[in-house]
């Protein structure tokens, strides 16, 4: 086994150039002539804008243009797309077709939350830029608003859009509504849980920024995005409209995507516009407080959840009304969390019925998008929520509940009844490795003993199956220099991964070579040609096999070559760590000499095109399956209600795993994000002025070090039978698995207190009021 095979912890070929500081993020990027712009937000949730007077602005010293609304219209500019609708099951159409609402760049006529841009002032220095956007007069005409999505539901709330009658973007329904209907007619118990599932800024540790430039004729965008081709494409069709090839998107270094950068935003629109009409640079780099007010937010669901059990425990139905808060406006990927992954309320189960029904509210706030997980983590924290009360109130152990009802191994490839066929997977396995992993037997021992300490001690775990990186395809190049170097292009976008490592990885091990003779290139729409981007844990499933083929390709056109060089067919041929030789003899050549003679034309065989070079399209014929099992223990502060996770345990399996220092480091990250969801992290908007309380990290908690546990991480490997890696995704597994474990850990603590449901965040305030009756 090489240094470089499958499951070797190869250390991360990008990290030594970020730790110098050779990083190269969007406000690096400084062009000759450059401008700077700074936007002019809304404070108000809901007013029109009765006039600008952009005077005194415009005649601030550095000042080079103030661009408005009107502005933007006159020169024909489009605005933001929404580029996901849900799809319709077969035989069914919409309960309440979708309201497509546009979404300027910069507000025109009406405001619609916090934030929304209604102009941007463009000078030679950025100081420039954001004195004289204090010197705009704007006169405004306040308007009643609605930040909560229920209220927003109600008849007399005030209108978001006037197309969008009583605040309702779409309703949308799947699953069998009459046989869960049937089901619940004839159960012989019925549990139901409402929850909430809180709104999150995300919080990237780089800011939005663009960098817009008008060069021989064409757009150039520099910004940090997961997925550069999507924009580039928005911006040709929806935006600009021109021809895809005017359009040049780069994306370098990206300091945190987690699905909020997966989307076209207005500035990136409005440095491109600017730049060439002013015919010099345009940038702008939003700051932290622009981030808590325009970075598009998310979760923010309204579940009630129905169980039907019989009277043995089984599963007998599941049915589900939510509703999403979408925001002011549809993000380009706004409605997929709610809908899509809808076959996540599965999980593991065997349940024979399942019906979900969801409302997408407008209110007056920034819209919401997909975030690490997109619905799958609100998917299996209701349902695994739903599955402890219903253990509590039947009677039921917890885990002997959940094996009553898991779905077997001999059942694969399971149909389920929302969508997808599990083609692999031994799920049951995650609960017989976790429980002598986490001493669960012996909780009760550790609970008394926090009493001792005047600690309240719980236990709780999530159990469930993801749904990732399927029904598309991934492109990849490989590119072979005479010296033999090489280079990897691959239409996927790293924002933090390692994907650069990964995929070098993958090609250094199967061609032989030292992973410090891999190259890697994303990001650039001239060079990378063709891509999907990064998202729903695709990347390896989906970027990996394409390199692999691609590879694959490479060492098949150079054995072609070998064979002419040494005199023998190519049947005789193999190829092992980097050296073609005849099988039987001590005959050989190496990759490298290989590639000296794919580019001279004299040492090929008789029509062979000169180099090495081989594309790949990967298109994926199913969806991979990751499952797991999170175990956490919290112990909770009797005087304070200050909670503490001291024991976090993952069991998943992955299916092959090419790196395990990286896996750890996905799951590691994804686990303190959900932390963070279930503990400490929670938007509020007042609920009618619209106004963002909780804009700075005084006033929003993320994560710190002494917050997150220790973890303790056990792989269990269950190749994936839909790509030739064997690998099954694992970027949005800890952000799935922990909000659920850790609210059933909290809830257990809270049993002595007869605590049924305590809604995430479960900060000190909310526990110590839960623990003295408040």
């Amino acid at each position: 086994m090489g240094q470089n095979a499958f499951g070797q912890p190869v250390r991360r070929k990008e990290d030594h150039s970020l730790l110098i500081g050779g990083g190269r993020f969007v406000d690096d990027h400084r062009p000759d002539g450059l401008l700077h712009a700074w936007m002019v937000r809304s404070p108000h949730a809901h007013a029109h804008i009765r006039g600008i007077d952009a005077a005194e602005a415009l005649a601030a010293e550095g000042v080079v243009a103030v661009l408005t609304g009107a502005d933007l219209k006159a020169d024909g500019v489009g605005g933001i797309p929404c580029t996901y609708q849900p799809p319709w099951p077969a035989g069914t159409g919409p309960a309440r077709p979708n309201t497509l609402p546009d979404w300027p760049a910069l507000a025109h006529e009406t405001v619609r939350y916090v934030g929304d841009a209604v102009a941007m002032v463009v000078a030679e220095t950025l100081e420039a830029a954001r004195g004289a956007a204090e010197l705009l007069a704007i006169d405004w005409e306040v308007l009643p608003a609605v930040a909560d999505p229920v209220a927003a539901l109600a008849g007399d709330a005030p209108l978001v859009h006037a197309d969008a009658p009583d605040n309702t973007c779409f309703v949308w329904e799947t699953g069998d509504g009459p046989a869960v209907d049937a089901a619940f007619a004839a159960a012989d118990r019925v549990v139901a849980l409402d929850v909430v599932n809180n709104r999150i800024v995300v919080a990237a540790m780089e800011t939005r920024g663009a960098v817009g430039e008008w060069i021989d004729g064409r757009h150039v965008l520099t910004t940090a995005s997961q997925m550069p081709h999507q924009l580039k494409e928005q911006l040709a069709s929806h935006v600009l409209h021109v021809p895809e090839e005017a359009i040049r998107v780069v994306v370098r270094d990206v300091g945190g995507g987690f699905g909020i950068k997966n989307s076209l935003y207005p500035e990136q629109i409005l440095v491109l516009w600017a730049a060439r009409r002013l015919g010099r640079p345009v940038k702008w780099i939003g700051d932290r407080a622009d981030a808590f007010l325009t970075d598009a937010h998310a979760r923010d669901n309204r579940s009630r959840g129905e169980l039907a059990l019989d009277a043995e425990g089984q599963f007998l139905a599941l049915r589900v009304n939510t509703t999403a808060n979408i925001g002011a406006y549809i993000a380009n990927k706004g409605l997929l969390s709610p809908t899509l992954n809808a076959p996540a309320l599965v999980g593991a189960y065997a349940t024979p019925a399942i019906h979900l029904r969801v409302t997408g509210a407008f209110t007056h706030t920034v819209p919401t998008d997909v975030y690490r997980g997109a619905g799958r983590p609100e998917a299996v924290y209701l349902v695994e929520r739903l599955v402890d009360v219903a253990a509590a109130e039947l009677g039921i152990d917890r885990i002997a509940l959940r094996r009553r009802n898991v779905i077997q191994p001999s059942a694969i490839p399971y149909r389920t009844p929302i969508w997808l066929t599990y083609d692999a997977g031994k799920f049951e396995e995650n609960l017989d490795v976790a429980m002598p992993l986490v001493d669960w037997a012996g909780f009760e021992a550790r609970r008394a003993a926090a009493a001792e300490r005047g600690k309240l001690r719980g236990i709780g775990l999530s159990f469930y199956v993801e749904r990732c990186a399927g029904a598309s395809h991934e492109d990849a190049t490989l590119e072979v220099a005479a010296d033999g170097r090489v280079t990897v292009l691959v239409g996927t976008m790293a924002n933090g991964q390692g994907h650069v490592t990964a995929y070098a990885q993958i090609a250094a091990e199967m061609l032989g070579l030292p992973i410090e003779q891999v190259d890697v290139v994303q990001g650039d729409t001239d060079r990378v040609k063709h891509g999907q981007g990064t998202g729903g844990s695709r990347s390896l499933v989906m970027g990996g096999s394409a390199v692999h083929g691609a590879t694959r390709t490479v060492i098949d056109k150079a054995r072609t070559i070998a064979s002419h060089l040494l005199e023998t067919a190519e049947a005789d041929i193999e190829f092992q760590e980097g050296v073609f030789s005849i099988v039987g003899t001590d005959r050989r050549i190496g990759f490298r000499d290989v590639a000296a003679a794919a580019h001279d034309p004299a040492r090929l065989p008789p029509g062979m095109a000169p180099g090495l070079d081989a594309d790949n399209r990967f298109q994926v014929p199913g969806y991979t399956y990751p499952n797991g099992c999170h175990v956490a223990e919290v112990e909770i502060d009797r005087d304070t209600g200050k909670p503490e996770v001291v024991g976090y345990t993952v069991v998943h399996d992955f299916g092959r795993v090419l790196n395990p220092l990286m896996l750890g480091g996905q799951v590691h990250g994804g686990v303190a994000q959900g932390v963070g969801q279930a503990l400490l992290e929670h938007t509020v908007y007042d609920p009618q002025s619209g106004q963002l309380l909780s804009g700075s990290f005084m006033d929003y908690c993320i994560p710190r070090a002494d917050d997150v546990p220790d973890f303790r991480l056990h792989v269990r490997e269950d190749p994936a039978p839909a790509n030739p890696l064997g690998v099954k995704g694992a970027g949005e597994a800890g952000c799935a698995g922990a909000p659920p474990a850790i609210v059933n850990a909290v809830v257990d603590a809270l049993k002595p207190y007869g605590v049924r449901h305590v809604d995430m965040p479960l900060t000190p305030e909310r526990l110590w009021r839960t623990i003295h009756g408040g």
